[in-house]
């Protein structure tokens, strides 16, 4: 039910955006974010943000990447600058919220972001 895009191949000081976006379903939307698994590490957060638009960041990506979301359209985004090596990850969209009164959670299929020194 999320559909990403964006992500690829970047030299370190480069760009990039990933974009999530919520395809059918009815639940109602409350926190979206990026997560994001590096080769034998862990998921961990990079950062999400709140259907009223308040943000939370995990240290590292603080300052160098922003996350918006647009509620109309459903859809999650992730703008990352100053990228560095160690941003290399399979990066991960997830959305919470709930059906019917009913917690749920999904994940997208996941994007490969890569920055070369």
């Amino acid at each position: 039910q999320l559909v990403e895009s964006g992500g690829g191949l970047v030299q370190a000081g480069g760009s990039l955006g990933l974009s999530c976006a919520v395809a059918g379903g009815i639940f109602e939307i409350n926190v979206m974010g990026w997560y994001r698994q590096a080769p034998g590490k862990e998921r961990q957060l990079v950062a999400d943000i709140t259907a009223g638009g308040s943000s939370n960041y995990e240290d590292s990506p603080k300052g160098r990447f922003t996350i918006s979301r647009d509620n109309a359209k459903r859809t999650v985004y992730l703008q990352m600058n100053s990228l560095k090596p160690e941003d290399t990850a399979v990066y991960y969209c997830n959305a919470q919220g709930t059906l019917f009164g009913v917690p749920v959670e999904y994940w997208g299929q996941g994007t490969q972001v890569t920055v070369s020194s």
